[in-house]
């Protein structure tokens, strides 16, 4: 897509929010498929901009991971005092909601005001989700530090997750640990998740990272381990760089690398998962990949044909 033709993107986007108030800007709501997008893959988008362009390409829900630039979710004016409301109203009349909070807290960490700054955060995302109706915020496991036994770290680990567990409960927030960092394989999310043995700390499934960073090649023995804690997924494509480390691969658009995404939907479909197919591209991260005005309605089409060939129907 040029670059003019990303600028008439966004501009038509943004002249069909700015045209009415949100009471006047709801529709008939039509049937979609369980497809929902992170921000982290338009990092540059304004929050009305978000929010038109899932409504315009199908989707359902939004995974918020930064707006417009500022990655500390309760500080983006949206999301903030009176203005709340608003945005719950523009969410109610375009028929979408948001499907989880991605906070960067990290459980690993040793050092004591480390951890409490860790901790703040997840707290203040949790806030958040309640203030807004979320269900969902997502915290990582992150790290294995070089040096250190990997029991040590693990309970640690669990000791986080479920103090922040224990602060979402009477918010009725459900905290997520994602497959991701050092805590991709299912054997050690499996652990993590049993040894915390809470109802409101689930499992945010990376497939893809399950796939490359913990080489498991199989979506139906990985989903067998971990998938009844299953409750969002990310989903993505990619292909390998020169020097074959998970850490190059470059991502590509859905169908044109070697992940098996269909193959992964089909599983989890099969399995009765009831949660999201969330598409994370991470144009944050790695500003080379393909523009979100190309990725997104790339995915959503291409998500209705796995989704369809696995039974799952629009709702």
């Amino acid at each position: 897509m040029s670059n003019l033709s990303r600028r008439s993107f966004i501009s038509t986007l943004g002249a069909g929010l700015a045209a009415a108030p949100a009471i006047l800007r709801a529709r008939a709501k039509s049937a979609r498929f369980p497809i929902a997008f992170s921000t982290l893959g338009c990092p540059n988008w304004s929050w009305k901009t978000i929010l038109e362009g899932a409504d315009k390409m199908g989707y359902v829900a939004l995974e918020l991971r930064g707006i417009a630039g500022e990655m500390d979710l309760p500080k983006v004016p949206e999301f903030m005092g009176t203005r709340l409301a608003e945005t719950k109203k523009d969410l109610a009349a375009l028929g979408i909601y948001v499907s989880d909070l991605g906070a960067s807290s990290r459980m690993h960490e040793k050092d004591p005001k480390v951890r409490e700054a860790q901790f703040e955060e997840g707290r203040r995302f949790i806030d958040l989700a309640q203030a807004m109706g979320v269900k969902y915020v997502r915290m990582f496991g992150d790290k294995i530090p070089e040096g250190e036994p990997k029991d040590e770290v693990m309970k640690r680990v669990v000791e986080g997750f479920r103090k922040m567990a224990d602060y979402g409960k009477p918010a009725g927030v459900t905290v997520l640990i994602e497959s991701h960092g050092d805590f991709t394989k299912s054997a050690d999310i499996e652990h993590i998740l049993t040894a915390v043995n809470v109802p409101n700390f689930q499992l945010l499934w990376d497939a893809h990272h399950s796939y490359v960073a913990g080489g498991e090649k199989q979506p139906a023995e990985t989903f067998a381990k971990i998938g009844k804690w299953a409750r969002h997924t990310h989903l993505k494509d990619s292909k390998p760089g020169a020097s074959g480390k998970p850490e190059d691969r470059r991502y590509v658009l859905l169908g044109t690398g070697e992940v098996p995404v269909k193959e992964q939907v089909k599983v989890m479909a099969a399995a009765g998962y009831k949660g999201l197919y969330c598409f994370e591209w991470e144009k944050k991260w790695h500003p080379e990949i393909e523009e979100p005005e190309v990725a997104f309605p790339d995915y959503a089409k291409k998500m209705a044909e796995y989704l369809t060939a696995a039974g799952v129907q629009k709702s």
